[in-house]
């Protein structure tokens, strides 16, 4: 992205460092989440994977794995929201510090490149922090403001309510038997989005087959009504969701 040639000047790889950096830590601090309430709540499990991939942003994410079941129901909530959370308070400050660093440009009609959808949260931030800008006008993101938006976006769609995605443990440990339902109902609705940009028929086809059933394998206490506070934590999971949602994250300009 920052236009480094590292295979006759090496060094160039340096200029990567912003943006790896920044995602890294992101995506390190949202499965850190998941490992310190797995360590909480006497779930045993791993520390962070990440899986490096040869595509633009470099990686298909990261992951941690439990190794013993999570049998009550407000463990699971809390271990399923701690990653998004968590992630969520570090991606906001590399965006907002990432734009402040990042460039306005006037668009031409012979402007090719890849334009990012905007999210709410990202449409307060750029009104915020340009509040000028013309019509004519757009953002070249800074790589700290990139690796930001990508974690909004990975915030985004961990946070879908479907089978055990971390937005599935939250749903699950908040209605309980009801979620089968609501998952089913949420998957069907990434066909429609589909219309709007097909990486979430991608992103659907991903799910049937790294998971193979929108439902979540049972927690023994379901029938215990989770406490206020842990509520709290679900409803502030689900605002996180609308402020990062894009119906269309990737556009050729």
């Amino acid at each position: 992205m920052e236009g480094g040639t590292f295979w006759t000047h090496p060094l160039d790889l340096l200029k990567g460092i912003p943006f790896s950096l920044t995602l890294m830590l992101i995506l390190g601090t949202h499965e850190f989440g998941h490992f310190y309430y797995s360590q909480k709540h006497h779930v045993e499990a791993t520390l962070p994977y990440f899986i490096p991939a040869p595509t633009f942003i470099g990686t298909f994410g990261a992951f941690i794995k439990m190794k013993s079941p999570v049998r009550k129901r407000d463990a699971l909530l809390q271990i399923g929201a701690a990653g998004p959370i968590a992630g969520f308070f570090v991606a906001v400050p590399a965006l907002i510090i990432g734009l402040m660093m990042s460039e306005v440009i006037d668009l031409s009609p012979k402007f090719e490149g890849i334009i990012l959808g905007d999210s709410i949260l990202m449409k307060l931030l750029t009104v915020a922090i340009y509040p000028g800008l013309g019509d004519s006008q757009d953002i070249m993101l800074h790589p700290v403001a990139f690796a930001g938006w990508i974690g909004l976006l990975v915030t985004m769609l961990n946070l879908l309510p479907i089978g055990q995605l971390d937005g599935g443990h939250i749903a699950y440990a908040m209605l309980g038997k009801k979620h089968d339902l609501f998952a089913k109902i949420a998957f069907a609705a990434l066909i429609p989005l589909s219309l709007f940009s097909l990486n979430w028929l991608v992103w659907a086809i991903l799910i049937i087959v790294l998971m193979r059933t929108t439902s979540h394998p049972p927690v023994q206490d379901i029938h215990i009504p989770l406490s206020k506070n842990n509520k709290l934590i679900g409803y502030a999971c689900l605002v996180i969701f609308i402020l990062c949602f894009i119906p269309a994250p990737f556009q050729s300009g």
